[in-house]
């Protein structure tokens, strides 16, 4: 069963570095915050998914309290792109 739970965390990299030339070849802002929420969404997931592999729940920890920064700071960039800050 763990080498499903790698193999899943490994096609979240992949497609993460597809999000990250995005990011770099973006066309507008609005892309490129789409890529980094994408990049963090699935920051989080690799992140539990290692947890689960290693046995290591500390991993899901972090994990949460990374998306909730992740959450505020996407919440942010909206607001400043959207004019109101």
């Amino acid at each position: 069963m763990i080498p499903v739970f790698m193999i899943a965390a490994l096609c979240a990299v992949v497609i993460a570095f597809g999000a990250l030339v995005r990011l770099i070849l973006g066309p507008t802002n609005p892309d490129r915050v789409v890529a980094v929420d994408t990049i963090n969404t699935l920051t989080v997931a690799i992140m539990i998914l290692l947890g689960v592999v290693y046995q290591q729940y500390i991993f899901i920890d972090v994990a949460i309290v990374y998306a909730l920064l992740s959450f505020v700071s996407t919440l942010y960039i909206a607001k400043h792109i959207g004019g109101d800050l």
